[in-house]
């Protein structure tokens, strides 16, 4: 699953983050990339940003899956991936996710959040 998903810039602003659902694949890889832009639909600086994500069954679990989060510095590219193996133990249904950056003074925003549903694999050839 690739997703390219345009996402106006929250950080300067005090509101809530956007709500974007997605879905990911048990058994496959998942990838989508997120694009911050400014006010002025500009990229957004992501340069001295870290990006964090998880998902979870609910807000007061204790079990987390941690998205590999990468960023571009200047072009305003998040981009959240997952492993077929590690698509492949999640167990279907719905959960909550969100994703944080930080700047570096260590000020945080949630720019994302979301219901992130499994859907369940057919298919399983072992090699």
């Amino acid at each position: 699953t690739n997703r390219y998903i345009k996402i106006y810039d929250r950080v300067r602003k005090s509101m809530a983050a956007t709500y974007v659902n997605i879905d990911v694949d048990q058994g496959a890889d998942f990838n989508i990339t997120i694009n911050l832009k400014d006010n002025l639909n500009n990229q957004f600086n992501l340069t001295g940003y870290t990006v964090a994500s998880q998902m979870r069954k609910n807000y007061t679990s204790s079990v987390a899956t941690t998205f590999v989060a990468t960023h571009d510095n200047t072009g305003g590219h998040i981009t959240l991936s997952l492993t077929n193996t590690v698509t492949a133990l999640l167990q279907p249904g719905q959960y909550l996710y969100d994703v944080e950056i930080t700047d570096g003074t260590g000020k945080k925003k949630r720019v994302i959040e979301g219901i992130a549903t499994v859907t369940p694999g057919i298919t399983r050839i072992w090699q």
